[in-house]
């Protein structure tokens, strides 16, 4: 077994006490959760490693958890946790392209790692976590449909449009697009992907970007510039939301922005709440 300043590399041994993790709040662990129950704890499959923390020094109890993949993403622990993951993530060197997860974890996390890892491209430590489990309080958009795999060529201007605003860089520079395409691609053969379109472009989308057993996690919500402030995003939203929590028996969640006050409002409208609070570095 791997241990590193009381830090561990979790396997299936452990995986009771992992979901244990996930069940305490399916929707702030819905990220991690989605990988772990198709893969399990197997770095291989996983795409990543799962780390855990113990109070003792025996196998026992986690009392930390942080998966380290595409995103670092810490779920539990104290700061004693943190700064145990923060030495295995600095010997490791940075593998991932952001820092997201709980607040309060995040946001400890960085604070440890940010004199080798830094500075970031951007810290928004305010996003607050939303979820709706029932119908949502506004009629859903019926045009609002799921992507087919034939209208890729359609629908990706509007996924890079969206993830430029969102993230501040282009999925295309490094590698021609060739990665996030087949994300993409991957999204819609999966049938997370949906939009309206009219007259053959998209003015609406949006994508579940993790599903767990419990909880899916919408991303990507975007309205083209010239149709926004008519309702399209919130009613469109409110159809991937009802498709979740009716059809797929899902809780339905998302994270924002702190400073997007219009967004929130929209969210709430069709019956989200907060219910935790998130934070993502960006590197």
């Amino acid at each position: 077994m791997l241990r590193l300043a009381g830090a561990r590399v979790l396997d299936e041994r452990d995986l009771i006490d992992v979901r244990g993790v996930f069940d305490a709040d399916p929707v702030a662990a819905c990220m991690v959760a989605a990988r772990v129950e198709v893969a399990g704890l197997d770095p291989w499959r996983l795409g990543g490693e799962m780390w855990g923390s113990d109070s003792k020094p025996i196998r026992g109890k986690v009392d930390g958890l942080c998966f380290s993949g595409p995103n670092l993403i810490p779920l539990k622990g104290s700061a004693a946790a943190m700064r145990m993951f923060a030495d295995r993530a600095r010997r490791r060197g940075r593998m991932c392209s952001s820092l997201v997860g709980p607040a309060e974890q995040v946001l400890t996390l960085w604070e440890e790692l940010q004199p080798d890892w830094g500075p970031a491209r951007e810290v928004r430590a305010d996003q607050p976590l939303m979820a709706i489990s029932t119908a949502p309080k506004i009629t859903p958009d019926p045009t609002v449909r799921q992507v087919r795999p034939s209208e890729l060529n359609r629908y990706l201007p509007a996924a890079i449009s969206m993830f430029i605003e969102e993230v501040g860089i282009d999925p295309c520079a490094e590698d021609g697009g060739a990665g996030y395409r087949a994300r993409v691609s991957e999204l819609i053969a999966a049938g997370r992907a949906f939009a309206r379109f009219e007259h053959g472009e998209v003015v609406f989308k949006a994508e579940i970007g993790a599903m767990s057993s419990k909880v899916g996690q919408i991303q990507g919500v975007w309205v083209r510039p010239d149709r926004r402030g008519g309702g399209i995003g919130t009613a469109g939203t409110a159809a991937v939301a009802d498709r979740l929590t009716r059809v797929l028996n899902r809780t339905a969640s998302l994270y924002v922005n702190g400073y997007n006050h219009v967004a929130q409002a929209a969210y709430r409208r069709i019956g989200f709440e907060q219910v935790g609070q998130y934070a993502t570095v960006l590197f």
